[in-house]
């Protein structure tokens, strides 16, 4: 065995610590990460809104007992869709027609009076020409005329209400809808001493969307537009569209018809009713819905992708870079959206490089190798070749 002197063991460590001393100083400082970034620029933008909503029918009706009896029965299903004037229940005719034939031979009766006094006045008119009745017989023979034609018509309308009574014991839609479930069942005493709630009838087509945006928003959109700011998007070109419970967004647009005149005090907010159509039923009254509503049309805003914008809770930024390639934090407004983008409302101008892919690598004062992003497709993973057959 051959023993190595500790001296030349340490010339040869020194030896190979200058050689990678030399390799490092070869080598230089290590390249600047590189970050994706877009370039700003103005453009015309439609600006939406995204508000709370809730879905309320276009017509609600309740069907409601309006004279006593026992319910015979239910002629609808329950849930189902019923056309106006379609039968719903059945109430026990059997006293409405007594009191409704009665009338009918009052009037009857009435009638044949009239027709015999009619008869008397005829004779009674030659014979006062030819003195052979007094003036006395005759004008009682002319009141008695007209007491009849007065009992005729009281007649009739007693027949009038009688067929009303009558006709409230078939209970029908008043409206066309969707019907809910029975309120009462075979048996029950309705409208006895008031109108009992039967069920209840609502159009869901078209269906409402009862929509709050706060007051402070409607006051800048307001100030905005009357600065020119933003121009109105019109009303033949404002749109609302609807995002559902699950995040999907309903394929049918919609219309507004009104926003309201007062401010609820006890939200801050104004209300707003839009119009959807509704024909598959999909959307029920008390649905919670977002509503994408075009409120404005900038001529020349500035968006970024979403991704671009860092939110803390000291407001949003984004990171710029500068010259030199340098990194730098800057403050934004960005409170509106346009799709995926952020709509910039002050901080930026236009011309700006803004980081939108590697943040973990920018930090402010940095330096780094800027590359244009590609859009969300870049990130997507390739497709794998096709096996070979």
């Amino acid at each position: 065995m051959r023993v190595v002197p500790r001296c030349t063991t340490a010339a040869a460590a020194l030896v190979l610590l200058s050689a990678c001393g030399d390799r490092q100083a070869d080598t230089g400082a290590p390249p600047p990460p590189t970050v994706s970034i877009v370039t700003v620029t103005p453009a015309s933008i439609t600006l939406n809104s995204e508000l709370p909503g809730r879905t309320e029918a276009s017509r609600i009706a309740q069907v409601r007992a309006r004279t006593a009896g026992i319910v015979l029965q239910r002629v609808y299903q329950e849930g189902g869709e019923v056309k106006a004037g379609q039968v719903l229940f059945r109430i026990d005719p059997a006293q409405f027609q007594a009191s409704f034939d009665s009338a009918q031979a009052a009037v009857a009766k009435a009638e044949a009076n009239l027709a015999q006094a009619d008869l008397k006045v005829k004779r009674y008119k030659p014979l006062l020409a030819a003195q052979a009745v007094s003036q006395q017989e005759y004008d009682d023979a002319i009141t008695a005329q007209k007491q009849t034609a007065a009992d005729l018509a009281t007649s009739k309308a007693a027949r009038t209400n009688a067929s009303l009574t009558l006709g409230y014991a078939t209970v029908t839609a008043p409206i066309s809808g969707r019907v809910s479930r029975a309120l009462v069942t075979e048996g029950a005493l309705v409208g006895q001493g008031e109108a009992t709630p039967m069920a209840t009838v609502q159009q869901l087509d078209p269906i409402y969307v009862t929509i709050t945006q706060s007051s402070t928003e409607v006051l800048k959109l307001q100030r905005a537009l009357a600065e020119g700011k933003l121009k109105g998007a019109g009303k033949d070109q404002a749109r609302v569209t609807l995002v559902t419970e699950d995040g999907q967004v309903y394929p049918q647009a919609g219309k507004l018809l009104f926003s309201d005149v007062s401010v609820d005090e006890s939200t801050g907010s104004v209300s707003m009713r839009a119009e959807f159509p509704n024909p598959q039923r999909v959307l029920l009254p008390g649905m919670y819905v977002r509503a994408r509503l075009e409120q404005g049309v900038s001529e020349a805003a500035i968006a970024v992708p979403q991704q671009a914008i860092v939110r803390t809770n000291e407001g949003a930024t984004v990171l710029i870079v500068g010259p030199g390639n340098k990194v730098q934090s800057q403050p934004v407004v960005a409170n509106a959206n346009d799709g995926n983008q952020w709509v910039v409302s002050s901080g930026l101008k236009g011309g700006e490089r803004i980081v939108v892919e590697g943040f973990q690598k920018a930090k402010p004062g940095a330096t780094v190798n800027p590359q244009p992003w590609k859009g969300p497709a870049a990130a997507q993973p390739a497709a794998a070749p096709a096996a070979a057959k």
